[in-house]
């Protein structure tokens, strides 16, 4: 009985500091947002004015909300597809295909994810550039004296330049992450597979993805999360929003309300909205891609 008393107080000793750090900087914070959506305050003064829930008829009321709303969408979708996919085409070709430098390609293609946000910007927005920028000097083989093309600058284009950065930074980390997973699968699984007639296509998808269906189910939650973080960070580094509010998403919409426009309680609104549609975002995919593991 003692050792049993004696064991709970030591667990609970190594894990209240965690569960009390937990609740001061996320739990506390994530209802004091909720609790600022109700007010109409500018965020620098003590005046606050309880509107209830005013903040939000005028969210689901605005052009940019809905604009943002639907970039977001939009860069979920897309980003999301696109680099699953190459990371799993990547992965089973440096896995499976016996290729002279595999450990240089692997380099390589991780190499986006050590270098922070704002180098990347940096890099693309060079590359965009409409005047001497290196997409418009190839085009410009081809299209002539043409007006150069605003990779940036336009708003029917600006949200799809900033789709080609995010898929660059993140398909090399996710590569590695399935990767590691290809290679815990049994090598004779594949020879069976051989010895059946089964081709390289056909063992992709009855093998290697069942068998690792539990990492990629993992990451894919993780990644549409981080998508609406890290697409922030690119709009901010990239377009601040622009041209016109064209490239804003949750996020950046949020923070240009809440701090530039000094409209606090409204942003708080945003962010209540963002913590909602994340919370059911996760819940959605864990529903849907639900299945029972595959072992061996």
């Amino acid at each position: 009985m003692r050792q049993t008393k004696g064991r709970g107080a030591f667990i609970f000793c190594c894990v209240a500091p965690a569960i009390a750090l937990f609740v001061i900087f996320m739990i506390v914070p994530t209802i004091d947002v909720f609790r600022m959506s109700l007010y109409k305050w500018g965020g620098y003064t003590a005046n606050k004015t309880f509107v209830g829930l005013k903040n939000f008829k005028t969210l689901l009321g605005s052009e940019k909300f809905i604009r943002s709303f639907q970039n977001q969408i939009l860069l979920i979708v897309i980003v999301t597809i696109v680099t699953m996919t190459l990371a799993l085409v990547f992965a089973a070709i440096l896995t499976r295909e016996k290729i002279k430098g595999q450990n240089f390609f692997r380099v390589v293609f991780y190499i986006p994810n050590i270098l922070s946000v704002v180098i990347i910007s940096a890099i693309f927005s060079a590359i965009y550039d409409p005047n001497q920028g290196l997409l418009n000097s190839i085009l410009g083989i081809f299209r002539g004296d043409k007006d150069p093309i605003l990779w940036l600058g336009s708003q029917k284009i600006v949200i799809y330049s900033i789709v080609i950065a995010m898929i660059w930074q993140a398909v090399g980390y996710y590569m590695v992450m399935y990767m590691a997973s290809m290679s815990a699968v049994s090598e004779s699984l594949y020879e069976s597979a051989d010895l059946e007639g089964a081709g390289k296509v056909t063992q992709f998808f009855q093998i290697t993805l069942p068998l690792i269906w539990t990492n990629i189910r993992t990451t894919l939650t993780f990644f549409v999360i981080s998508t609406i973080n890290m697409s922030f960070l690119f709009v901010k580094a990239m377009t601040n929003g622009g041209p016109d509010s064209a490239s804003h998403v949750f996020l950046s919409y949020m923070y240009q309300e809440a701090y530039t426009n000094s409209s606090y309680g409204y942003g708080m609104a945003i962010g209540a909205v963002v913590f909602t549609f994340s919370f059911a975002l996760s819940a959605i995919l864990n529903a849907v891609t639900k299945r029972d593991p595959i072992e061996l």
